[in-house]
């Protein structure tokens, strides 16, 4: 991995191992996406042969980012967002919904994938009032990540911190939580924190499934309890209804009645 800045269309592509399944290509591959490669696929299509709930569980996932992001928008004021595990772009990008609703909001994305690096350039398209930017960072490179994150978003004023499907590749508990607490700490008050994560105790086949993936040469994926993903929030005030399976998580009206799935997620508020 890469400790430097990436120039959006700078040279990675010879970086990017098409012979082992990256769970970002992976994910893209769920989500009806077309940057993948066949040994994504075949991961892809090994794991929803033991559970194909994944899927839903993928986009559900996209779709709390997104009821997310317009609650942040639309009731929080916020207008700054630090993406960190981004992923490869799909529909319904951070900066996406975020402009939409408020063109002048600022979004940093942060991944250290080589394959997200070469379609950086999709992800740093903004609205000519906002900005987007990217850093190539290790999720565990708090430093790097707030520094370089701090060329683009003022720390002066409330950001929304969003790490969505990526403290699961962390594999130690307590490091995952040193990891928040230190990112957490840096942002000022009045700014907002969204995990969502792969929930252990609800799904005996999903689990299974992980199981199976984490043999297949990818970047292990580790699931939580609730419980473990709740106390990610301690210190802050959850928003209602606190940490829920991500369905639940404030519905659309009209929406399909929600169900439980094992992903769970939450957003809360620094004081």
């Amino acid at each position: 991995m890469s400790d430097s800045a990436t120039t959006p269309g700078s040279s990675v592509h010879q970086k990017i191992d098409t012979s082992v399944p990256h769970s970002a290509r992976i994910w893209n591959y769920w989500l009806g996406g077309k940057d993948n490669y066949p040994v994504d696929e075949a991961a892809g299509d090994a794991y929803t042969a033991v559970f194909p709930g994944i899927v839903t569980i993928a986009r559900s996932s996209r779709a709390f980012l997104r009821r997310n992001i317009t609650h942040l928008v639309q009731e929080a004021g916020i207008r700054q967002f630090l993406d960190i595990g981004t992923g490869l772009p799909t529909a319904d990008n951070t900066h996406e919904v975020a402009q939409r609703l408020a063109p002048e909001a600022r979004i940093v994305y942060v991944d250290n994938d080589p394959m997200v690096l070469a379609h950086a350039r999709a992800l740093l398209y903004s609205t000519p009032e906002g900005k987007t930017s990217y850093v190539d960072a290790n999720v565990l490179d708090h430093e790097r990540i707030l520094a370089v994150a701090a060329e683009t978003l003022d720390f002066e004023r409330p950001i929304a911190l969003i790490l969505s499907n990526i403290l699961g590749h962390i594999a130690d508990t307590g490091q995952a939580r040193e990891l928040v607490t230190k990112l957490v700490a840096a942002l000022p008050s009045g700014s907002y924190l969204s995990i969502n994560d792969g929930s252990l105790g609800v799904d005996p086949v999903f689990e299974e499934a992980q199981d199976g993936y984490n043999k297949s040469g990818a970047v292990p994926y580790n699931l939580r309890t609730v419980e473990e993903i709740t106390a990610f929030f301690d210190g802050l005030d959850l928003i209602e209804p606190g940490v829920v399976s991500v369905p639940l998580w404030r519905p659309e009206a009209g929406a399909p009645e929600p169900q439980v799935i094992a992903e769970h997620g939450g957003l809360a508020r620094k004081a």
